[in-house]
């Protein structure tokens, strides 16, 4: 049963963008300073985005 007063996770796409970029970003850089940049990026990009997804990076979309 769902309670009326319950707020849900935050979901948004635009933490998702946002996240998958930085994350890259941070990734290729930590990833070239241990030899493979292209797997660091790869990374980056999966835990950037799945952080910023579920954290909400600003007041966007408030209704």
């Amino acid at each position: 049963m769902k309670h009326p007063g319950r707020r849900k996770p935050y979901r948004n796409g635009r933490g998702l963008f946002l996240g998958a970029v930085l994350g890259a970003v941070a990734g290729y850089f930590a990833g070239r300073a241990l030899g493979n940049p292209a797997m660091g990026i790869i990374l980056g990009m999966v835990a950037g985005s799945a952080l910023l997804y579920r954290v909400n990076p600003g007041p966007w979309n408030r209704h």
